[in-house]
């Protein structure tokens, strides 16, 4: 499980396991794979230190919103995973 991730990002970097793309439209229409737009959701599972005289907001286990174009994917253990700037968070929700 990415909940489990081992890994320590530096500074202000957040890793992120994005949520799952829609796979059906609200009238039933199945999505194809090309057709998916990238998660802007997701829950953070690794927070770094922060930056000196900048700590951290966000926590581990927090639901955050992110830009679509936001951090580096990365496989760990399997799972798909981003690592982004806490700067790139819009909100937590």
């Amino acid at each position: 499980m990415a909940e489990n991730v081992k890994a320590t990002p530096l500074h202000d970097r957040v890793i992120v396991k994005p949520e799952p793309a829609t796979e059906k439209t609200a009238g039933g229409i199945i999505i194809p794979d090309t057709a998916k737009e990238k998660p802007q959701r997701g829950l953070v599972v690794a927070v770094g230190p922060g930056k000196k005289d900048e700590p951290v907001t966000v926590k581990k286990g927090d639901q955050v919103l992110y830009g679509k174009y936001s951090g580096t994917e990365f496989q760990y253990d399997g799972q798909q995973l981003l690592i982004m700037r806490e700067s790139d968070i819009l909100a937590i929700i």
